[in-house]
Formats: structure tokens, sequence, C-alpha cells
């Protein structure tokens, strides 16, 4: 199967995508991965090792070098966000969120919350992504953490999600658009009965209502990428209304 396409049998999760997926030039991803990542666990979730990166700067610098002929989306997928950590942590801590459900972790990134969900026991995994170096970094991540995790890479926004119990995501707000866009579909998916979680580090755009707090963490951070070193992080449960 090729990265970027729907995973077989989900046909009836992907209809006509809001946004065609972002597909980068004829390179060998993996090993792009592998010369500007290091294998190692992040703060807060040392059960879970992950493909990062060690120093923020060189792998941008490498990203825009090595992909100069199009416009793809800054490496995302190669940091431990603070929302998708206290998102994970929460799942491992309390795992009768997802054992034994369908779960889908959305705007994976890394994967880690995918993972984090598979080990505390989820029925089903799919990780949902728009970038193809994302695709390939979850399919590692997931290999490396011995848990099946299907890779999605498509924009599902505002469609229905047959077959899903629990939708998690984090680090979801940090855009007015894109969470005016996502939050909106989640309510819409919690009111139809699917538990949304998100985690979330006091970003401008995270809704002031309709949320029901679960975990509160505080998520050691890099200057590089945030504002102080440590960030309170909030795990919410969306709710409908």
């Amino acid at each position: 199967m090729a990265l970027c396409e729907p995973v077989a049998g989900m046909t009836s999760l992907i209809i006509n995508p809001i946004v065609s997926p972002v597909v980068s030039p004829v390179i060998d991803r993996r090993a792009f991965i592998l010369a500007n990542t290091e294998l190692t666990a992040p703060p807060l979730l040392p059960e879970i090792p992950l493909h990062l990166a060690t120093e923020v700067t060189p792998l941008w610098e490498a990203t825009e070098s090595t992909l100069a002929t199009v416009n793809l989306p800054p490496p995302y997928w190669a940091f431990a966000w603070p929302g998708g950590r206290a998102v994970a942590r929460h799942v491992l801590d309390v795992p009768e969120l997802v054992a034994g459900k369908r779960v889908l972790d959305f705007a994976a990134g890394s994967g880690m919350i995918a993972i984090a969900a598979a080990k505390a026991g989820a029925a089903e995994v799919r990780a949902v992504e728009i970038d193809d170096f994302a695709a390939t970094v979850i399919a590692m991540n997931a290999e490396a953490n011995g848990v099946a995790v299907q890779t999605v890479c498509e924009d599902i926004v505002g469609r229905p999600l047959p077959g899903v119990d629990v939708v998690l995501a984090g680090d979801v707000c940090y855009e007015r658009p894109m969470a005016e866009r996502v939050i909106g579909w989640f309510r819409g998916l919690a009111r139809d009965g699917v538990l949304v979680i998100i985690g979330d580090p006091g970003r401008a755009y995270v809704p002031k209502t309709g949320l029901e707090a679960l975990a509160k963490f505080a998520v050691p951070t890099s200057l590089d990428l945030e504002d102080r070193e440590v960030r309170d992080t909030m795990v919410w449960r969306l709710l409908g209304d």
C-alpha cells in the first residue's frame, strides 16, 4: 500500500476528502527520518520510544533543503508536542478509556497517542495525518513499540466516523481556522456518541466552554519550541453541547 492512500477497508470512513494529502517528491523518507532523528522516549512517556529530532534547527534546515521543490508542512512529526504527550500519558494511566475500543488518533504527528492507545489495549487504532512523512514515521514508531497502528493519510474533517468509538487529539487549537473547523466537527462527533478527548497546553483557541477536565500535567518542553520550559497541559473531554 502506498502512503497517503486510504487503508484497505476504510472507504466508509474516507469519503471525498476536503483537502488532498500532501505528497512529497520521490525520496527515501525512512532514510531521511533515520538520518535526522534519534529513537528516544520523551519526558512523561518513558514507555514510548519515538523517532524524534534532538535539535530543532538542523531538522528544519534539512527538511527545507531536501524538499525545497514543494510546499510541504514543517516537520511537526519529529517533536513530541505537550498536548499529545498529556493525552498519551492519560490514556496509559487510565486504560479503560480505550481498552477494547476502536480508537482514532487525529492529526497524529509522531503517532505517540495512537501508540499509547494500542499499549492500553485498544481493539483497533488508526492514526490520521495529511503529511506522508508523518505517515512514514508513525509506521516506524509503531514498529519500534511493537504495536499495530493503521495509518490513514487523508483530511477527514467534517465526515462521520463509522466504526470509531474514541477520538484522541493533541495540540489542535494553535491556529484559529484549524481550531474552529476541527472543534466544530469534534462536537458533532461527541453528540453522536463518540468519546472525544483533546490535550491542550493553553493555546489561544482552545474552547472556553463545553469541556470536562480529565487530567492536568506539567509537561517539560523545549525553549526552541515553546515559550517556557514547562507547560501546564490539560486533558479535556469535549462535550457535544
